[in-house]
């Protein structure tokens, strides 16, 4: 008879398709306790590990780790760090071995506790009250709640004494945010430009919600039509695009002695050309080439001013500044038509372009007449050389792909 497999390879065997849901419920929550209790004999033995970096010659365990078990030497010593650090918390260690605190809160409590004992006013005893609390509300929170009330857990062990040593750290850390805050834009050469940065909090949340309030009607448009949706990080990104192309120029501060304007430099031969290119800026060597359909659709939502240049670089023509739609000609246009007036399409009004539907560097005037509200895609598509389009009787705009 041959001998049955350990219960742990009859799980991996079975497929929890078929399981019921109590099962997949009592799996799931059993798993998570035993992760907590073999991260706390993992933790266990790393603290005990020196005699492994005697052997190895170096300060800890994690070359070995690195050698032998192929975990990187950051992530090694992050996990002994750890370890040493509950090693000094009998009651997180506790919780660990029980199942009750996971390695992520652990990790938590460990660097909430390490920030109580170098604070000038704690004490012993406040240290073995906050340990308490924050082990109890482990149990009751998840990593990211228990973070937070880890920053003021003095406040929690004793109010009157810490409520305003606390509203002085918050202060601190708003001042810190404040020299942190750094933003570096590049240009990645194929079309995009990155970005990175780092955000006082405040105003970090005001962000996501601004970009957050231009991404979402885009995902219940999507929703609605049962069209596959795009990656949120995506709809964030188109969200964050339509956020900077709707800020009012008219509002911004002056910037070079002038008015913040975008300045597209296009000579007369690629003004001519069907397919034609410009630059963002002054010149080709500290500016941005972009398609000249690109420029024009830029002209519906910014003060854009075009310089074309003959072929020695002089200025044939300066274009005058033109003017957006003003807020109340928009409001006209929303309540005239709806929505997009693009054939076939309802995105609402409140997130559509006021287009120039006679190009206004071929003419066009900021009326009502000539205004015609389209959602991003199809304003992109009025200006892109790769469709034409026509006002139909009723008011709407038909869009045919050039052969």
């Amino acid at each position: 008879m041959l001998p049955s497999k350990p219960p742990f390879q009859q799980l991996l065997a079975m497929d929890p398709t078929y399981w019921r849901t109590s099962q997949k419920k009592d799996y799931l929550a059993k798993a998570e306790k035993l992760q907590a209790q073999q991260a706390a004999l993992t933790l266990r033995v790393l603290a005990a590990s020196g005699d492994i970096a005697e052997e190895t010659g170096d300060k800890d365990a994690s070359a070995w780790m690195r050698a032998e078990l192929l975990v990187d030497k950051g992530v090694a010593r992050s996990q002994i760090k750890l370890a040493n650090a509950v090693a000094k918390y009998e009651l997180v260690a506790a919780g660990l071995a029980e199942g009750v605190v996971s390695e992520v809160k652990a990790r938590v409590i460990a660097k909430a506790l390490d920030k109580v004992k170098t604070d000038p006013v704690a004490s012993s005893e406040d240290l073995v009250l906050a340990e308490k609390l924050l082990v109890d509300y482990a149990t009751q929170m998840t990593a990211k709640e228990l973070r937070i009330i880890g920053k003021r857990i003095l406040a929690e062990v004793d109010p009157a004494r810490f409520e305003e040593a606390e509203a002085k750290a918050l202060l601190a850390e708003e001042e810190r945010a404040q020299q942190k805050t750094a933003l570096r834009v590049w240009d990645n050469g194929d079309g995009t430009v990155g970005f990175e940065g780092v955000l006082p909090t405040s105003i970090g949340m005001r962000f996501k919600k601004q970009v957050e309030a231009w991404a979402q009607p885009r995902k219940q448009q999507l929703v609605e039509k049962g069209a596959p949706l795009p990656p949120w990080e995506r709809l964030m990104g188109q969200g964050f695009a339509r956020l900077i192309e709707t800020i009012d120029p008219t509002t911004l501060p002056r910037h070079g002695g002038d008015a913040t304007v975008i300045n597209v430099v296009i000579s007369l031969e690629e003004l001519r050309k069907e397919l034609g290119t410009a630059t963002l800026g002054y010149d080709e060597t500290n500016g941005t080439t972009i398609t000249a359909a690109e420029a024009r659709r830029m002209a519906c939502n910014a003060t854009i001013i075009p310089w074309v240049l003959g072929g020695d670089s002089e200025v044939l023509d300066m274009g005058r500044a033109s003017r957006v739609f003003l807020p109340v000609q928009r409001k006209a246009l929303r309540l005239q038509q709806k929505c997009c007036q693009a054939e076939g399409c309802d995105m609402p009004p409140e997130w559509c372009d006021a287009h120039h539907f006679k190009a206004w560097a071929a003419g066009g005037k900021t009326d009502l007449k000539d205004g015609v509200l389209l959602c991003p895609h199809h304003h992109r598509l009025a200006h892109s050389p790769a469709y034409v389009h026509e006002r139909l009787p009723d008011g709407t705009v038909r869009f045919t792909r050039r052969p």
